[in-house]
Order: structure tokens, then sequence, then C-alpha cells
């Protein structure tokens, strides 16, 4: 039975310390379906490290149609509490890497609220969920998240907008992607993410107030720690962090910045007019 959707921060709390354990085999073929999806070659086999962040591939739930709220979601008040705002984003996250999750082992995901905030902002009420993942196998720990979710008020012609800002200082690389509108499929298909914001234009546009459809934060994210691994020197990545600051669509290129600073790299993604969408560090 779903809960009734509230504000109500004391309510909204007793979801505080809710837990929920998921169990998986880390199976070969989404590995090689989300290579192909960075228009890479299959390569990966069994007994391969799984490449950071694509854990987000695997422990995958649903609802039933009848079950799920009209931005595609399954509806609230289950694990994740009943927060009476219509729009969900992702807004950020920080991982640890104790050890490689290794295709072909079973894992096993533990999930936990950490916390629930609720906060006034430019554009309105806005309430923060935080949820810590903890995805262990035989062997232990394999590594931690800890997931902010951002869910919002319906967008105001009068809102105020948030503050944009563009890169400074110099960065020592940079690369160029552009998701369009399959790409945005197959990763939706790839994790069971029905948020019509990926693949819904005219949600997307009427009724969430974007300028097209949205590149997944995670997906973002995830080629953030790719490119941050790929100019690292082979060294492995330990702690890796992001926050989210304004969409990315598929109207456009979207570029990737990086600079070198001892074991650490500072990361950054701007939009097509050179604005911050994304900010991110990443520890070797």
């Amino acid at each position: 039975m779903t809960q009734q959707k509230t504000l109500d921060p004391t309510i909204l709390a007793q979801w505080i310390g809710k837990q929920e354990t998921l169990r998986d085999t880390i199976r070969v073929d989404p590995a090689n379906l989300m290579e192909m999806t960075l228009d890479r070659p299959a390569r990966l086999a069994t007994g391969d490290a799984l490449p950071p962040l694509w854990h987000w591939l695997y422990f995958l739930q649903s609802a039933r149609l009848s079950e799920l709220g009209r931005d595609g979601h399954p509806a609230l008040g289950g694990f994740l509490p009943p927060v009476a705002l219509p729009r969900r984003m992702w807004a950020g996250g920080r991982f640890g890497f104790n050890a490689a999750l290794r295709i072909g082992n079973e894992a096993q995901k533990t999930s936990t609220i950490k916390d629930v905030a609720l906060k006034q902002g430019r554009s309105g009420t806005l309430c923060f969920v935080t949820v810590r993942h903890e995805i262990s196998n035989d062997a232990g720990l394999t590594l931690w998240e800890e997931h902010d979710i951002v869910y919002r008020e319906d967008p105001k012609p009068d809102a105020a907008q948030p503050d944009a800002k563009t890169l400074e200082g110099e960065w020592g690389f940079s690369e160029t992607h552009c998701m369009r509108e399959v790409a945005l499929f197959r990763y939706s298909a790839l994790t069971f993410n029905g948020h019509r914001i990926h693949y819904d234009r005219d949600y997307a546009r009427n009724v969430e107030g974007h300028e097209g459809l949205v590149v997944h934060g995670p997906l973002v994210a995830t080629l953030l720690a790719d490119f941050a691994l790929r100019n690292s020197a082979d060294l492995p990545l330990k702690v890796f962090e992001f926050r989210a600051s304004k969409p990315l669509y598929d109207n456009g290129p979207f570029t990737l910045h990086g600079r070198a600073d001892g074991g650490e790299q500072t990361l950054a993604v701007t939009d097509p007019a050179g604005l911050i969408a994304m900010q991110a560090r990443a520890h070797f």
C-alpha cells in the first residue's frame, strides 16, 4: 500500500535508517552492452574487473505499471520516503572502492536511508534524500556509495534560475561527447530507468520544463570516472565524488575537463554554452 505523500519533516524522518538488501550476479552481458552504448568493442569477459560506477547496471528493481508515478519512477512510500514533490533528480554522489567487483561474481547490495532534509531554494521547496549503498561479495566490502537525490517543485514561469558558472584556470586534458536519443534509450534500458525525462521529449519539456531530453546524471558521472582513469597513468581509483549543478541535454555536445594534482584529479563537465553542469574529484 502506497504511503500518502507529505512534506511533514516528522513523518519523512521516520524513513531514516530504513534498509533493504538485494542480491545479483555481475553478469557479463550487461557490461558488454554498456561497452557498445559507449561506442566501444564488447571486450569484457568473466573474471574481469567491472569498471567504476558500472554497478548501476545491476541490482535492478521495478514495479508494476499501475504502481508507477507520473514521471515513470515507482511511486514513493516504500523504501524511499513519500516526498510530496513531483520532480526527482540525481544531485550527486560519493564512492569508495575497496576491491574490484569482478564479472561473474555473486554480490549483494545493502541500502540504507541516511538522511532526509527539507530546504528552501531559489526555485522553491527542495527535499534531499541521501542513501548509502554497500556492495559486498564473498571477500567482503568491495565498494560503498552515498547517493544524493533531490526532489523539487514543478517549474514556475517566474522562478529564479540557478546560478551558472564558467570554468576558470588551466585544465590539462579534455574530450567532447554527444549523447543523442538512442544512447539515452540504451542507458535507460540497461539500468531499467523509466524516468520519462530521458526518452519522452514532450514530457521533459512541457511538464518538467527542460530544454530537451536529459542526459542521465549517472551516465555523465560514469563518463567522468572513465575519463579520469584513462588519464591516471594506470593508478587504481580509490575515491570518486561528483555534484551536478545543471542538466545536460541531447541537443548538443558537452565537454569533460580534467587536471591532475598529485594523486588526485579535479574534473568538470561543461554544456554547449561553456557553463558548468557537473564537478567531480577523483582520488587514486
